[in-house]
């Protein structure tokens, strides 16, 4: 058998990653190793009667159903729960060390308000009462001005009855300014709005799809819900399911695919519409769903021809018609979207030419295919009654901009913000309110955010952890953590059918924290008149039990409901726009002549909560050594540039610079370079801070032109030796 070089590599990494993702070498997941790594805050498992108590995870968007171990009031290990829809017993690295996020030095202990100058690290412990005093006669004192609408608030999650909670309490005090942390749902509203001229979300029906061509989806790297994803993968494998894995790095899901194709980053979508014309031109459509087919048929054969098309996005013609009768020629046939673990929004352009891709096939809202849903819809509060002020605010324009010209397909467009408040444009916010979300860490031009924030005059974190907005604030009201509190977990991340967890108390609080539910209806109370009238509950758990209604009890029993039917949206779809503008990378190339991709990897975590100890120990030391953060970089590109393994060297773009080390892979395309996404940390403890890059201080926003959204794939930039 004839093994060309693209081959080997996949099959030598994909050897690595396939090991390091099998149960082989997990000793680590045993009791005695988990608690023997020698964390000094580490308790030590009392001797007693052992018990088991069900949760839900709500770490990331996966929402796997978990069964914590206890001894007394002492949990002692974390496991996936059997049977439960989603993972079926299966947890990931960040879901089985979420104890060491219960238990660790990075929470926050009690409500704090700032002493000294921000970043400096100067608190004082205060009551709660105190706390919630100083935050509304703040908003209060704004509200009275007569300038409610300068009040902002950014979450992290998009469902729940919590940010549903949040964004209530900016309603009826009259700020329009309720903005969600970008994700690859933040692209997906905009396409169900524009295709199919419907509001809800997709889903994508892995277990039942016979052929998958992912545009540069993490598989194996946190798309979707991560544990979903592994039986997945290992159902494809069983059933000799062909998984094409399109991106411009071997990732362990490139390597573990059926095949990798390498493409040039940023020409996804010239891709899935190559090979929509190749399709058409073989006849291999069944176009019955696409509504005016026709026109944008001649339009599509005549602006991307295979040989076209391949000049951009550097795929052989031979190999763009093979995906293409491949995609075709199969009877379930689907095609994923959201780069790495969609964590960003990405182009509508792409998405909707990944749409089409799917509705070409005639796999809408079918067996193995797309599903075009409603979002859940349990959540049924009465409307807010504004009085004046709360209206007038409310008239004024989202600080954001999202809903008016271009980008009013787009619900928030909090990647504006940064510039927006150093812009002083369209007005300067008084207050900010922050939840679930790590903007200063987590945002394209962290080092821009941080400078924005650094202008508002309040500012209040509810964050569980030290992390680096918490940094910047001046009142810290912290939240319990998922295994302290009940709340629902709205899960959305790629499945077909709703699926609603709870996450209920394991055990009593540690420290003297909150719930952010019940410190929202709270000072909801204390500011009195229509928004006091707003929150009619007695206390957050009362609301929640009604809010979920008949589900309450199925939920307290099992810890899950899923819906047992699909509620879809219109099956007909809009063919994809091909005039839109293409996002390209900022930067100059005679300035920078690399390009910087980010990617992401299941060991490091991307989000709101950072990397615990635990996942930190498994990372390879090609990613990090010591405080260096490591930059992949093809060995022709490198020799060019003067090189070599481990060499340090300056990493420059437009936005920003680093001291990075140098690990030369042949799985990357030359002349690109690309770095993990997730390290960077100046905050949290010492096995999280101060390692690695943010690639988030080298990488700013790329408006899409069709939403608005943040679309930016990469950088220009460039390498010197140190």
């Amino acid at each position: 058998m004839k093994v060309d070089r693209r081959s080997f590599l996949s099959f030598v990494i994909g050897g690595a990653a396939g090991t390091a993702l099998s149960p082989l070498p997990w000793k680590l997941m045993d009791d005695s190793s988990i608690w023997s790594q020698m964390w000094p805050w580490t308790p030590v498992p009392p001797d007693g009667e052992v018990i088991y108590e069900d949760t839900t995870c709500s770490l990331c968007p996966g929402g796997c159903g978990i069964s914590v171990r206890k001894v007394d009031n002492r949990a002692i290990k974390i496991e996936g729960k059997k049977g439960h829809p989603i993972n079926d017993g299966g947890i990931c690295l960040l879901g089985l060390s979420g104890l060491q996020l219960l238990y660790g030095p990075t929470r926050i202990k009690s409500p704090m308000k700032r002493m000294g100058e921000r970043g400096e690290g100067k608190w004082q412990k205060i009551s709660w009462k105190e706390a919630a005093t100083i935050l509304s006669e703040k908003l209060g004192e704004i509200r009275n001005k007569g300038e409610a609408h300068t009040v902002a608030a950014i979450s992290g999650a998009g469902g729940g009855t919590v940010p549903a909670l949040l964004q209530r309490l900016l309603t009826a005090y009259g700020s329009p300014n309720f903005m969600r942390m970008p994700s690859q749902s933040s692209a997906e509203e905009p396409v169900l709005k524009g295709v199919f001229d419907e509001e809800g979300r997709l889903g994508y029906d892995l277990e039942n799809a016979d052929y998958i061509l992912s545009f540069g989806s993490g598989i194996l790297d946190g798309w979707g819900s991560p544990v979903r994803m592994f039986r997945a993968n290992s159902q494809w494998k069983d059933n000799k399911v062909p998984v094409i894995q399109i991106e411009t790095r071997l990732s362990n899901s490139a390597a573990q695919s059926s095949r990798w194709v390498a493409i040039n980053p940023g020409t996804e979508a010239d891709l899935a519409l190559g090979i929509a014309a190749v399709m058409i031109s073989k006849k291999m459509v069944r176009s019955g769903n696409i509504s005016g087919f026709r026109g944008w048929k001649r339009e599509l054969l005549a602006g991307y021809p295979a040989e076209k098309v391949s000049e951009t996005t550097g795929v052989p013609v031979d190999v763009i018609v093979e995906l293409a009768k491949g995609f075709g020629s199969a009877k379930r046939p689907l095609a994923l979207y959201g780069r790495g673990k969609g964590v960003t929004a990405g182009s509508l352009r792409e998405i909707s030419a990944i749409t089409a891709l799917n509705a070409l096939s005639g796999n809408i809202n079918e067996e193995g295919g797309l599903w075009a849903v409603s979002q859940a819809d349990y959540i049924r509060w009465p409307k807010v009654d504004t009085d004046k002020i709360a209206s007038a605010g409310l008239s004024q324009p989202r600080y954001d901009g999202a809903g008016e010209d271009s980008s009013g397909l787009a619900q928030s467009l909090i990647h504006r913000i940064a510039g927006n408040i150093n812009g002083e444009e369209p007005y300067q916010l008084q207050a900010l309110l922050v939840a679930g979300a790590n903007p200063c860490h987590d945002l394209p031009d962290s080092q821009g955010v941080n400078a924005a924030l650094s202008k508002i005059p309040f500012i209040v974190s509810f964050s569980s952890f030290n992390d680096e907005t918490a940094a910047m604030a001046d009142l810290l009201m912290p939240d319990h953590v998922y295994l302290e509190k009940y709340e629902d977990v709205p899960v959305c991340a790629g499945l077909v059918k709703q699926v609603v967890g709870l996450s209920k108390p394991v055990v009593s609080p540690q420290f003297n924290t909150h719930h952010l539910g019940e410190t929202l209806i709270t000072t909801a109370k204390m500011m009195g008149d229509t928004i006091a009238g707003a929150f009619p509950w007695e206390d957050y758990e009362t609301c929640l039990k009604e809010t979920l209604g008949n589900k309450w009890d199925s939920l307290m029993e099992t810890g899950v409901w899923e819906d047992s039917d699909v509620n879809t949206v219109a099956k007909k779809v809009k063919p994809a726009p091909l005039d839109t503008k293409i996002v390209t990378a900022e930067g100059d190339v005679n300035s920078f002549p690399l390009l910087l991709v980010p990617y992401d990897t299941i060991r490091i975590s991307s989000s709101y909560i950072g990397s615990t100890p635990f996942m930190v120990k498994t990372v390879a030391d090609t990613i990090i050594k010591g405080k260096d953060g490591f930059v992949e970089i093809n060995p022709q590109t490198a020799e060019a540039n003067g090189l070599k393994e481990g060499t340090i060297a300056t990493l420059t773009t437009p936005r920003g610079g680093a001291r990075v080390r140098i690990h030369l892979v042949h799985g990357i395309q030359p002349g690109v370079i690309a770095m993990v996404r997730g390290l960077g940390h100046t905050a949290y403890d010492g096995y999280l801070a101060d390692k690695g890059v943010n690639i988030n201080d080298l990488i700013g926003p790329v408006e899409d032109p069709s939403s608005g959204l943040d679309a930016a794939w990469g950088i220009r930039a460039k390498l010197d030796k140190a």
